[in-house]
């Protein structure tokens, strides 16, 4: 038999508490936060300390479930018939579980119905932190989670039902959601309900149902590729720039002029800053890294000393959680030789400085770059200065993940193979390789067409010499001079005199081949065909008795 109370739960005393003893019974007394006059219990802690005694606003149940085990569930009833109410469901169900007409499953999908939808959430969070899921990831999931409970008023898993996720969806698109984001609040929904059916909460994932937006149709950000001249401008100026901002005056008669003197040391810092973006610029285009995938990597990460350079990424860091080896070109292997050359001379120079022991080689945890935050701020403004525009006439802009789209379109554009594009690209679909990192407006499709056979529309210039042997040049030279001629009268005007081109053999093999019509006279079906050959100008072409003729009342 089952029973309800409310729970006790102790604190620590309050500084300010007055302790006294009423009928063998210690209690404290207090103000709270509000002033108001507080009076509890007081008991012993498990150090020894004194602790104040609380109750619970709301009722516990506590009963024997269907497998025989002691549960308490929280009935959140402050009336204590409410809570006994719920304890008679409670203990109805654990009866039909051992009679067998409710599984255990379905007994404890029941338990899970009256727990806040809160704490499924945070439960979830948990299970993603178990399984080592970025702190960005959870972050969004549990961002969309709350806002989706907030917003549908889902309170229990009760509450999830997919009208109600559809119409706040429909809504927020004629708010101007994007389909991106519509997609992305749906996958979360989905995917919290997936966990939920695999841990026993739900039987069935009411959101599967829901479509996906198109995407295609509403994109709002379309990224281009750069061009090889504007990627050289882009470097150029990145390298320049830090300099240039500083020197330029910005009040006065010649603002806008580079004309401020700067300290040397100034000067050399700034053009290490400049030195930096660059080499940031050129690593993104020459490795296809992500930003976030570059800030992360280490001077220990990197291998300069095999036939090809490489940068392994570790899985934490890589957006698909699987680790990857990054070739490095040579060329900005030797660059990166020489910046990580410049900060152990650097960090030599200022342990001396200090009085510190110098070090032979710099630290393996130390990061190769300094990536800012604000990287794609700084990319405008040296989009401004190298005359590179941010958005280009079709509405599709350049930021930062541009230079991995310019990296993959460049990879198509020099010939590399798909399958070895999607591997540099480190992509699960080759789909999404050749078509949503792959600008089609730079790749040399007017030298493709050079690819396709000629097509001319004047022939006579164009026959080959096997044409014209075998005479599908159009000239029909060779089949009329093997054809017999006839006149009028149906003869043939080959002779049998005429001389063999191939011996005295070969021309007995014409006569007899190419004879007279009229001497073919021994067999009946042959007669039959001269009479045909007869028949009536018809030019060139034999009548033959299903064809109309003047006289071909003779053959009948």
């Amino acid at each position: 038999m089952g029973t309800v109370y409310k729970k006790s739960y102790t604190k620590p005393l309050p500084v300010d508490a007055e302790l006294f003893t009423r009928k063998g019974q210690r209690f404290a007394r207090w103000k709270d936060n509000k002033g108001r006059k507080q009076t509890t219990p007081v008991t012993t802690g498990k150090d020894g300390s004194d602790r104040i005694v609380f109750k619970a606003g709301t009722y516990t149940a506590k009963y024997r479930n269907g497998g025989g085990h002691v549960v308490e569930i929280k009935t959140g009833c402050r009336d204590e018939m409410a809570a006994r109410s719920i304890l008679a469901d409670m203990e109805r169900r654990a009866e039909l579980v051992k009679s067998g007409v409710m599984t255990k499953a379905e007994d404890a999908i029941a338990d899970y119905q009256q727990i806040p939808l809160t704490d499924h959430i945070a439960a979830y969070i948990e299970h993603l932190r178990a399984t080592r899921a970025s702190t960005a990831y959870r972050e969004d999931q549990e961002r969309y989670l709350n806002r989706l409970a907030a917003d549908c008023g889902f309170s229990k898993l009760l509450d999830l039902n997919q009208l109600v996720l559809q119409r706040w969806l429909s809504c927020r698109q004629d708010e101007g959601m994007s389909a991106r984001s519509h997609n992305a609040y749906r996958a979360v929904a989905v995917a919290f309900c997936n966990w939920c059916i695999k841990t026993d909460r739900l039987t069935i994932n009411p959101f599967k149902d829901i479509p996906k937006a198109n995407e295609k149709i509403d994109s709002r950000r379309k990224r281009r590729a750069l061009t090889e001249n504007e990627l050289i401008q882009l470097l150029d100026v990145a390298q320049k720039r830090p300099l240039l901002d500083a020197m330029t005056i910005r009040r006065g008669k010649r603002k806008g002029e580079a004309v401020a003197k700067l300290r040397e040391t100034t000067q050399k810092r700034l053009k290490i800053l400049g030195r930096e973006r660059s080499l940031i610029y050129k690593s993104l285009l020459l490795t296809g890294l992500r930003k976030k995938e570059l800030a992360s990597l280490t001077i220990g990460q990197l291998d300069f000393q095999g036939s090809v350079a490489y940068a392994t990424l570790s899985a934490t860091d890589e957006k698909n959680r699987q680790g990857s080896d990054i070739p490095l070109r040579a060329d900005l292997a030797e660059d990166l030789q020489q910046w990580l050359a410049h900060k152990l001379d650097t960090a030599q120079k200022t342990a001396k400085l200090r009085g510190e022991p110098i070090p032979v080689q710099l630290a393996a945890d130390m990061p190769l770059f300094t990536v800012p935050t604000a990287l794609v701020k700084i990319l405008d403004r040296d989009l401004i200065l190298a005359g590179i525009p941010k958005i280009d006439e079709r509405g599709r802009s350049v930021d930062v993940h541009a230079l991995r789209h310019s990296f993959g379109t460049h990879l198509s554009k020099g010939g590399v193979a798909p399958r070895v594009a999607q591997a540099a690209m480190r992509h699960s679909s080759i789909d999404l390789t050749m078509n949503l990192y792959t600008d089609p407006k730079l790749l040399d499709v007017a030298g493709a067409l050079d690819a396709l056979p000629a097509l001319p529309l004047n022939s006579e210039g164009h026959k080959t010499e096997r044409q014209k042997a075998t005479g599908t040049d159009g000239s029909y030279a060779l089949a009329p001079q093997l054809a017999p001629k006839l006149d009028k009268s149906g003869a043939s005007w080959a002779k049998t005199d005429r001389p063999a081109s191939t011996g005295e053999q070969g021309g007995e093999f014409m006569r007899n081949v190419i004879s007279p019509v009229n001497d073919i006279t021994k067999n009946t079906l042959t007669r039959n065909v001269n009479r045909c050959l007869a028949m009536g100008d018809t030019g060139l072409e034999p009548v033959t008795s299903c064809m109309s003729s003047r006289r071909s009342s003779q053959l009948s």
